[in-house]
């Protein structure tokens, strides 16, 4: 079997075997083992495309394909590049996170931890996917799962959440299947055979005026996962009435199909397209920014102050791949990876002090940092790492983000980078606003002296997302290589 299908078969496997348990304890022992085996295998898998590609210079690594279905020419057809790679290194970092975090769940913990890693197998196959029918269905695959984890496993209004958030994404699932079957349906213009194998359909001149017809519909399919302004309207509700693991999931992996579709469809096979409606998303992606991060200052749940910041920090990423250029690209990427670690971390800590004050709202709180230093202590961490400070991952990302956006030297672009950066002060507002509130000063309940510490899983999953978020503002290095050496074909595209 190829190393890249193990992704999706350990999953699986990882699945039926909970299905066998009858107790907590083995539910989380086996959800633990099989999720730990996905790190592993990731961490390998990196290894083995740093050797591979110092002699393959193809644009995707270990490619398998397999017909699926004749009559449509379907493709089981994968392969990944180093972009591809860090994806699924975010994934099972976070799965395996989330479920130490949720190490303690007791409500159905069989079926909670089966629906995760579905949820999981979905990301893996969306990014290790070529075929774009093939694609879709792992994105489907990853969505649908959400609907169960909120509407089942969650808090507040959970039904409404989880409705609003299914027909919102599959909404946008339609919208974005009519433009896939519209790329499909032109990916033999240049005579050869109808086909979904976006490496094949990149070599094929795509008529412009089909590329304006359907990038709109490629691009706002996958941003609205992305929570692209104003299709972000689901993101906040999915966040504040999710489970804990389950919102690490959703702001920090689901939500990064988003611009990595933009990237790998919209922008790779249809460039003109791309050029031509730049400007209307930028427009929106810079709404987005600067609406998410204001939002944030007026809220007073910390769930909802990280979705709001969610939705301006992941339209940083779609607002950096609308520059077009290799430096923002570069940093959309490594945005991408800053915010998922970043976020993860945020929900888990929101979970872990909700899991001992039984209340989310900042202004109900005060001087934890004296009862519960460690947690507090990264959660101030985690705060840096997002408002930007250097050292930390959101800082190198972002300065790819701004430099990229500075290169274009037109009145238009410039008043929107300045627009963009603007939003790092609100978002340092708004972070020390809550940090101040809820962690200095003196205590505002005195049930709060009995608060018990970070448990032994609760830290295990904490390590887990904070060494990367610090060692990717101390070691960037090796990740903008990897990055800029994959990103050079799609720059060709559009050039």
């Amino acid at each position: 079997m190829d190393i890249l299908t193990l992704f999706v078969v350990v999953p699986v496997l990882t699945s039926i075997a909970l299905l066998f348990t009858k107790e907590l304890k083995q539910s989380r022992m086996v959800a633990m083992i099989g999720s730990a085996l996905q790190l592993g295998m990731a961490i390998n898998l990196i290894f083995a495309y740093f050797k591979e590609r110092a002699t393959n210079d193809a644009v995707m690594l270990f490619t398998r394909d397999v017909m699926w279905f004749e009559p449509f020419n379907i493709h089981y057809s994968i392969g990944v590049d180093g972009i591809s790679i860090l994806m699924i290194i975010l994934t099972a970092t976070i799965v395996l996170a989330g479920v130490f975090i949720s190490w303690m769940v007791d409500d159905m913990p069989k079926e909670f931890f089966i629906t995760l890693i579905i949820l999981a197998t979905g990301v893996y196959g969306f990014f290790i996917s070529i075929d774009l029918f093939t694609m879709f269905v792992f994105y489907e695959i990853a969505v649908i799962p959400m609907y169960l984890l909120i509407g089942i496993w969650g808090s507040g209004p959970r039904e409404y959440a989880a409705m609003k958030l299914t027909l919102m994404l599959m909404g946008a699932s339609a919208v974005l299947l009519v433009g896939i079957l519209g790329i499909y349906y032109h990916s033999n213009a240049d005579g050869g055979a109808l086909t979904f194998n976006i490496l094949e359909i990149s070599k094929v001149h795509i008529p412009i005026e089909a590329q304006k017809l359907f990038f709109p519909l490629v691009f706002i399919g996958f941003a609205t996962i992305g929570a692209l302004f104003p299709f972000h309207t689901w993101s906040p509700d999915g966040h504040a009435s999710a489970p804990t693991a389950v919102s690490m999931l959703h702001a920090g992996v689901l939500m990064k199909l988003g611009g990595y579709g933009i990237f790998r469809v919209a922008m790779f096979l249809l460039p003109a397209g791309a050029l031509h409606w730049t400007d209307l998303f930028i427009v929106l992606s810079v709404i987005g920014v600067v609406y998410g991060a204001l939002s944030a200052i007026k809220q007073t749940d910390l769930k909802y102050i990280n979705a709001y910041s969610s939705v301006s920090h992941l339209g940083m990423v779609i607002f950096a791949l609308l520059m077009l250029n290799k430096t923002a690209w570069t940093g959309a990427f490594m945005q991408s990876l800053s915010h998922g670690f970043m976020t993860a971390l945020f929900f888990a800590l929101i979970g872990m002090i909700y899991g001992r004050t039984h209340t989310r709202d900042a202004t109900k709180m005060g001087g934890l940092l004296k009862v519960i230093p460690f947690i507090s202590l990264i959660y101030v961490i985690a705060g840096l790492a997002s408002l930007g400070l250097p050292g930390m991952s959101g800082f190198v990302s972002e300065m790819n983000i701004f430099a990229g956006a500075f290169q274009h030297t037109d009145t238009f672009h410039r008043v929107m980078s300045i627009l963009v950066v603007s939003a790092i002060v609100i978002t340092a507002v708004y972070i020390l606003r809550v940090v101040g509130m809820m962690l200095m000063g003196p205590l505002r309940d005195d049930s709060y002296n009995e608060l018990p510490k970070a448990t032994w899983y609760e830290r295990t999953g904490i390590y887990l997302l904070m060494i990367p978020v610090v060692g990717m503002g101390i070691l960037p290095l090796w990740l903008t290589n990897l990055i800029n050496t994959d990103i050079l074909p799609f720059i060709e595209k559009l050039i």
